[in-house]
């Protein structure tokens, strides 16, 4: 059974270097170096086709080369811009990106986990500056279909940009969550980057802040129907792309555990 189309605001990278390096990912086989390497591969594609279409170039004055011959100098649009890596794993794609954006930026944290009874995110760390006051700020588990609108009032601290970094989105609710915090803290903007999703999870992250408020630019997205391939999964489906306990199929395992080494990863 063919899986309904994705959001106008959802990107599936087609690049041949990127689809490689994740099958390579994907492999039960690759190490923990070699995972850490492909991840920040697939981050470095990823963010040039996604600021290709995000950013813009504007003239900044005038330089001399190295001749004494002067040309226009040139920089981005927006300027303000803030990298979001959501922990643990979103800090494996950060020096893709960093590398990428000609000058440096704020780095702001979001510590978010899943809850492996309800799978709903839960927040245990958030640096974002200048916080304003909302009535869901004091709650430590977040299900963004239930949270109050965002506050209008402005937020002189919040990036224009954010560009939220997560190697996965499975069910989607933590990147629901997490483009809710931004939308919350005053951006005008979210960029998610993400190596894999689901078909289900990355469709309930693009519907967050439907439809010019978030961009989901993703390396691939697994749709298999678990109960339809009969793959012998416990605990049911949650979600086209996903089993019972909330992983994603085929997926590429607990990507977490294969970066650091911990969890069955670590055996």
């Amino acid at each position: 059974m063919a899986s309904p189309p994705l959001p106008a605001n959802v990107h599936v990278s087609a690049h041949p270097l990127l689809r490689a390096n994740l099958s390579q990912l994907r492999s039960h086989s690759t190490n923990a170096r070699e995972t850490k390497v492909l991840v920040h591969e697939i981050a470095t594609i990823l963010g040039c086709e996604a600021l290709a279409t995000v950013l813009s170039v504007v003239a900044t004055g005038t330089g001399k080369t190295p001749l004494g011959t002067e040309y226009t100098t040139e920089s981005i649009e927006p300027s303000s811009i803030a990298l979001v890596p959501i922990l643990r794993s979103g800090p494996g794609m950060l020096e893709a990106i960093q590398t990428l954006l000609p000058s440096s930026v704020p780095v702001h944290h979001l510590g978010l986990f899943r809850d492996p009874t309800t799978l709903q995110p839960v927040e245990y760390y958030d640096n974002l500056p200048f916080h304003r006051p909302s009535s869901s700020s004091s709650a430590s588990s977040l299900q963004p279909q239930l949270q109050p609108p965002p506050t209008t009032t402005p937020n002189p601290a919040a990036a224009h940009l954010a560009i939220l970094l997560d190697p996965v989105i499975a069910t989607g609710n933590t990147a629901s969550a997490a483009i809710h915090l931004l939308r919350e803290w005053g951006v005008a903007r979210v960029v998610m980057l993400s190596v894999l999703g689901s078909a289900s999870g990355v469709r309930r992250a693009a519907e967050e802040w439907w439809p010019d408020g978030v961009e989901l630019w993703v390396g691939g997205v697994d749709d298999v129907d678990v109960h339809v391939d009969g793959l012998g999964l416990d605990g049911g489906q949650v979600g086209l792309g996903l089993d019972g306990r909330g992983m994603i199929v085929p997926g590429l395992g607990d990507i977490g555990d294969r970066l650091f080494m911990t969890g069955a990863a670590g055996k």
